[in-house]
């Protein structure tokens, strides 16, 4: 991936948790133009058992319908060099509202309200908007925040180990290979993501609370004023 050093610093980091989580298709440090659309190319004919691991996530996900939570989130490469680390917080209400502030290394907020997606970044004044629902178009991710059972039809799941499941996108052009999310107590308390390029986001949960309902102020995103829009719907 390009790397603009004037307008990253150490900002790499927020474009790629940007990219890890809602598989935009740009170079770190790059605002892309437009987000690339994909297609089911191929459907996997799921086994008796694995139908019913992929049945058993859902039924654990369909329990939860808040997350408030901090995060630390490590990035690793393919040969297993740690990129870069950071931390922040999650709010997550379901359907579809998503506010991730990461807080380290570099300040950027990532909002959703089910219509709209925003990306903000202070360090270069610029906030993006995008359509939420191609934003994250065959992202696992999207399966934390949906109540569509539908949405289950584009990714296989297995089971690595007691615990643990292990989502892959049926989609041929996907920049998210797999999410990899680890239950403890029958919640979720890691996520680790898998991009085309072999990186690896590590995502712990931290103080995590499941049965408030977060704030509705948090899901809508208020462009501050001196900040730069580029809308990309």
């Amino acid at each position: 991936m390009k790397i603009n050093s004037f307008l990253c610093r150490n900002n790499s980091f927020s474009k790629l948790t940007f990219s890890f989580i809602f598989s935009a298709t740009f170079s770190v440090g790059f605002i892309p133009s437009s987000i690339a659309e994909t297609k089911i190319e191929s459907q996997v004919k799921l086994s008796g058992q694995t139908h019913n691991i992929k049945a058993d996530l859902m039924a654990k996900l369909s329990q939860i319908q808040y997350i408030n939570a901090e995060f630390s989130q490590t990035v690793v490469s393919d040969l297993g060099e740690t990129l870069q680390k950071g931390k922040g917080t999650i709010a997550i209400s379901k359907p579809d509202l998503v506010n991730w502030h990461t807080t380290e290394p570099d300040e950027t907020l990532i909002v959703s309200n089910g219509k709209n997606l925003w990306f903000y970044d202070p360090f270069i004044e610029q906030v993006s908007i995008y359509s939420f629902v191609k934003s994250i178009a065959n992202t696992p991710v999207l399966l934390l925040t949906s109540e569509d059972p539908s949405l289950w039809n584009n990714f296989q799941v297995s089971q690595n180990k007691e615990g643990q499941y292990l989502i892959k996108s049926l989609t041929v052009d996907s920049q998210i290979k797999s999410l990899t999310l680890t239950f403890e107590n029958e919640k979720i308390s890691q996520l680790s993501i898998l991009d085309s390029t072999g990186q690896i986001s590590h995502i712990h949960l931290l103080n995590i609370d499941f049965t408030t309902k977060p704030d509705n102020s948090l899901f809508d995103f208020v462009i501050p004023e001196g900040v730069m829009l580029d809308d990309q719907r």
